[in-house]
């Protein structure tokens, strides 16, 4: 049986601010080795999957991982750039920002999930991959 399948974006301006302000955060949390700042947005209750298949719930585990990371300069100088964002309901945005080192090392893909609350975008849910050159034999992206 074939059913039509819906489009999901709703288009809210709010909802693509929040993503850019997301990217600024990020950013400047990379720019300044500041995981503090990095993990601005993250909700209290965020839940994050490492691209070693560990899933962490909680901003201080996360933060305290990301301060660690920071401390050792594990990531390389970096541009942080929006690929792509849907906002499937209202107050919500799922948004892939890439991680790309400036001039060589490795960098990074991840995708955010966005919610508003009260006023504020929080990210509630992120998932990091590494960007890998070359894909397994047979599998295309």
């Amino acid at each position: 049986m074939t059913r039509d399948r819906p489009s999901l974006n709703l288009y809210e301006p709010g909802a693509f601010a929040a993503v850019d302000a997301l990217m600024a955060t990020l950013q400047a949390g990379m720019d300044n080795s500041d995981a503090d700042t990095y993990d601005a947005m993250f909700a209290d209750d965020i839940v994050w999957g490492s691209p070693k298949g560990t899933v962490l719930r909680g901003h201080a585990p996360l933060n305290e991982i990301h301060h660690q990371l920071f401390a050792k300069q594990v990531a390389p100088p970096s541009d942080f750039s929006v690929t792509e964002v849907i906002n499937p309901a209202p107050g919500v945005a799922v948004a892939h920002i890439g991680r790309h080192a400036r001039g060589g090392g490795f960098s990074e893909m991840a995708m955010y999930v966005l919610v508003e609350r009260d006023g504020s975008w929080w990210v509630a849910a992120g998932q990091n991959t590494p960007i890998a050159a070359e894909l397994p034999t047979g599998v295309r992206a």
